[in-house]
């Protein structure tokens, strides 16, 4: 696993469209685990691979109860709404309150099934997958 360089506010990659991922192979899963190493090593709970550099739908989260990886995830409905303070890796030093639906269903392949479907998540594992849909994917 290797360190990637953080992308930060301003960097025109972060206000481009990812693609999706058409292929699990060596590629995907060497960036995924090097996105969690560079979260981690940033004190972050979650990172979406254009703060990375690499515009592909994938996202790393991991809010204490051990690493998601998820592939393609995609915003199915969503209801009500909910106001959270979020910070980003990509805007350091920075938080703000956001305004997030306080339901959602979301499909996603997790890498660690290797299938697609519909995974159960926390509140707070979902919000940190909506913000990086909503503020890394441009859908």
């Amino acid at each position: 696993m290797a360190i990637r360089q953080l992308r930060y506010v301003g960097d025109p990659i972060l206000r481009k469209k990812s693609r999706e991922v058409t292929e699990i192979n060596d590629r995907i899963k060497i960036l995924l685990d090097d996105m969690l190493e560079t979260m981690y090593k940033n004190d972050g709970v979650g990172l979406a691979a254009p703060q990375v550099g690499i515009l592909k739908r994938v996202v790393v989260i991991d809010i204490g109860e051990g690493p998601i990886k998820l592939i393609n995830p995609e915003i199915i409905s969503m209801e009500g709404e909910v106001i959270d303070v979020e910070g980003c890796l990509s805007v350091p030093g920075e938080t703000g309150e956001v305004k997030r639906p306080s339901k959602v269903k979301v499909f996603v392949i997790a890498l660690f099934l290797y299938s697609a479907k519909s995974v159960q998540v926390t509140m707070r594992q979902f919000l940190l997958i909506y913000h990086a849909i909503d503020q890394r994917f441009r859908f």
